[in-house]
């Protein structure tokens, strides 16, 4: 099986394009999504539509869940409350229905996918650190566990000596050991890269590889801009901050 993975879309319809034309490009079996579809970006309708065409497994992110209602968001903060009540306002009916009925996990096999935290997803806590991952290890059985949320890529593994954190491009797992995958974010990245990013695991091969590619941001942005969602959400994008 040869899976295209990919998180944290958040309404950046030109990034999440971009992505699937290169993908559909690359080729691959199954489409999973991990989930936040919307918050941040303009084109929160475009987004679900695009990912519901996919016919992919699609989970629930934080953002998705605050926008119709299912999460607080006490705990956003100013900038990222500002675009879930926009986002709510301009979701419509269908795709609210949709956000609402998504799952807060996947399992298939030795892999399990989650938006946040495995332990407890619908807290949304993030796994940032090789102690948080030790712990999240203990909380689920499979061999792999697909994470978003953090927009970070970035590889946990299991090992006998404690758990360690590293970067990625391209790896060939050790079928010995175990593993928290983060795939990092199609429509905010946090890493410093401003390019979209997404994922493609080949079961056979047994090979991860994390796939950037560039997008129109200054698109993205002027949209923003036209529908007067924060300037400083806006500006982030160019960054990859």
């Amino acid at each position: 099986m040869r899976y295209a993975i990919v998180s944290d879309v958040h309404g950046n319809l030109e990034a999440l394009e971009t992505v699937l034309d290169n993908l559909q490009r690359t080729g691959y079996d199954l489409l999973l999504c991990l989930g936040d579809l919307v918050g941040y970006g303009p084109n929160p309708n475009e987004c679900c539509q695009l990912i519901r065409e996919t016919n992919g497994v699609v989970i629930a992110g934080n953002h998705d869940w605050a926008a119709v209602g299912k999460t607080g968001i006490e705990y956003f903060n100013t900038f990222a409350r500002m675009a879930i009540r926009w986002t709510s306002e301009v979701l419509s009916e269908e795709n609210k229905a949709y956000l609402k009925g998504l799952p807060l996990r996947w399992i298939e096999g030795d892999i399990l996918m989650v938006h946040s935290a495995p332990s407890e997803p619908s807290l949304w806590n993030y796994v940032l650190s090789p102690e948080e991952a030790c712990q999240e290890f203990r909380t689920f059985s499979e061999r792999i566990c697909l994470i978003g949320h953090s927009h970070q890529p970035v590889l946990f593994t299991q090992q006998e000596d404690g758990c360690h954190k590293m970067g990625f491009d391209g790896l060939k797992l050790n079928p010995d050991l175990r593993y928290i995958v983060n795939v990092g974010s199609v429509g905010q990245p946090r890493d410093g890269d401003f390019r979209a990013a997404a994922c493609i695991y080949d079961t056979k091969k047994g090979f991860m590889e994390l796939k950037r590619y560039a997008y129109d941001v200054g698109r993205t942005q002027e949209k923003m801009a036209e529908v007067k969602l924060p300037v400083y959400l806006a500006d982030r994008l160019a960054l990859g901050r």
